[in-house]
């Protein structure tokens, strides 16, 4: 499989991706965790099997400290010790959220009323525009053959800064 445009060498691209991980800065500024919006958008990647966002993401997240075990699990978290219940929390929003389509409802009260014990209101806004942007940049680059294996941390960063 080879990349149907390469986003980056093109001109509106760049633009764009540019303008997306402007997005993601202003988000850092939210007092949500870097780690935990790390997890999130690992965990949104995975879902949707974009190999080029959990490459980015994992990458990421294992440069700014997260331990091997941690990402390892992510996938399974419901199953494992390794995470926070404000964690959990927000990963249950991010499945929710991610798989709208197979939840008629959309989230569920239930997550929500979760998700709202460990983040005030800005977190929560946060939260859910993080895991929005995640899904479109998915779908981009899914849809586009953006292919994993050649990110190294920073890189992202670069080009925000470009």
């Amino acid at each position: 499989m080879e990349p149907r445009i390469d986003l980056m060498r093109n001109e509106f691209g760049g633009k764009l991706a540019k303008r997306l991980m402007g997005v993601h800065g202003l988000l850092q500024q939210s007092g949500l965790p870097e780690t935990l919006q790390n997890l999130v958008m690992l965990r949104a990647s995975q879902i949707n099997g974009c190999g080029n966002c959990i490459d980015m993401h994992a990458k990421e997240a294992a440069a700014a400290g997260e331990t091997a075990t941690r990402l390892y699990l992510v996938a399974g978290w419901r199953h494992s010790t390794v995470f926070t219940e404000a964690e959990q929390a927000a990963l249950e929003l991010t499945e929710e959220a991610t798989r709208l389509s197979e939840r008629p409802g959309g989230v569920s009260d239930d997550t929500w009323a979760r998700a709202g014990k460990y983040y005030d209101e800005n977190q929560l806004i946060a939260l859910v525009t993080l895991i929005a942007m995640i899904n479109a940049t998915n779908r981009l680059a899914v849809t586009l053959n953006q292919l994993g294996g050649s990110y190294e941390p920073g890189m992202a960063a670069a080009v925000a800064s470009a």
